[in-house]
């Protein structure tokens, strides 16, 4: 089916520009270097900011592995595989199991990390979970508390990102709009439903708690949970580091992969038009167009892609001429791209990287700020500089 562009809603600030600029990191001078390999299904690389330097690597069959001196420790940190659906167990594709983790910004001092994963139930689920008192490299299985849950009417779009603010210290979860092509339900723009949406919950209350400034928190029309909504399948999300600003990558259905950055002094509340909009272009026209409405900064058709993964802003030490750019790519063909605000023409810039020919799950940093991407295949890279 064709959709008619809305042109009124093409702002040149948010449209994608591919041209090459002066300031764009030049992919050639740059590589994905190997680091550790041999994982099945990893979907995320993550530290737990304890000063330990270890890596942390999820896979979506239920376990997560500890990375030391470049190599895995055979005895999982975690496993939850009993816990998934069967499909996740029995192999084949699925979106289902392990989604995310996250560790507390505190973890050193309380041991609470955080998983995202679908349950036999089918559905979404967050639970906390605290390290072995007795050792660093084992969690306590025992530990569980669930935090938040959330039904799937669909075995796809189950979101799966989480990630705490450096600002205010809450929890942000990303939730899918519960599968099925076109959102058949409309929950992206269902204001009751936690599906389709960014969450944003306080959990160091248990299980959590509503912040007092979320933006609904006081309309009884919304789920008070709710930070922004009209969104499909924000897989990947991350935070800037220094500056606090929110990229959501979300996945598209028939034609555009978008990049939507919400900054840090946003108060919440915005609606990124799924599904009367898929990114810039007229989605759904049976669906009212939300106003106001937030376009993407960036974003990219099936002919460069066909599933985004959101990566992170740069803020390492090694290649400090990359500091402030974001990077990202996509899981069908293995493209990165890099992506910053042009202060001189008011204007995002996104501009080809890497291509890689890798199924690209996800991105991640480490402990200083250096970047890592995980390739579903098994293996686990680090940007650096080609001599």
């Amino acid at each position: 089916m064709r959709y008619k562009l809305l042109l009124v809603l093409m702002i040149p600030l948010f449209v994608m520009n591919i041209s090459a600029q002066q300031t764009a990191p030049n992919g050639a001078d740059y590589q994905w270097e190997l680091v550790v390999g041999g994982f099945d299904n990893p979907i995320q690389v993550l530290h737990a900011g304890d000063g330990s330097n270890r890596l942390f690597v999820v896979e979506q069959l239920g376990f997560v592995l500890v990375v030391e001196d470049g190599a895995y420790l055979p005895d999982p940190f975690l496993d939850i595989s009993e816990l998934l659906t069967y499909e996740v167990i029995r192999g084949g594709y699925t979106e289902r199991g392990m989604i995310g983790m996250v560790f507390h910004p505190n973890y050193a001092e309380n041991g609470y990390f955080f998983v995202n994963y679908v349950n036999r139930d089918e559905d979404v689920v967050v639970v906390r979970y605290q390290v072995s008192a007795d050792n660093p490299n084992k969690a306590d299985p025992n530990s569980a508390l669930e935090i938040i849950n959330v039904g799937q009417p669909l075995p796809n779009h189950n979101g799966g990102s989480m990630a705490f603010s450096p600002i205010d210290g809450y929890l942000y979860i990303s939730v899918g709009d519960g599968g099925g092509a076109g959102d058949p339900f409309s929950n992206g723009q269902r204001k009751d439903s936690l599906l389709g949406k960014i969450l944003r919950i306080d959990v160091d209350t248990e299980p959590y708690v509503v912040p007092a400034d979320n933006p609904f928190v006081d309309n009884p029309e919304f789920a008070p949970e709710i930070w922004a909504w009209g969104l499909r399948n924000v897989w990947r999300m991350s935070f800037d580091r220094k500056t606090g600003d929110l990229y959501m990558a979300d996945v598209g259905q028939e034609k555009v992969e978008e990049i939507n950055m919400q900054p840090a002094s946003s108060k919440g509340g915005e609606n990124y038009g799924w599904n009367a909009m898929e990114g810039s272009q007229r989605y759904n026209p049976n669906t009212p167009i939300p106003d106001p409405m937030t376009l993407p900064v960036a974003e990219y058709g099936h002919n460069d892609g066909c599933s985004v993964t959101g990566g992170y802003v740069y803020r390492g030490e090694n290649l400090p001429e990359l500091d402030g750019i974001y990077f990202y790519g996509d899981y069908c063909n293995g493209r990165t791209w890099s992506l910053y605000f042009d202060e001189a023409s008011g204007e995002w810039v996104a501009t080809r990287f890497i291509d890689t020919g890798w199924q690209i799950s996800s991105f991640g940093e480490d402990e200083q700020g250096e970047l890592y991407l995980v390739d579903y295949k098994g293996d686990i890279y680090r940007l650096t500089r080609k001599n």
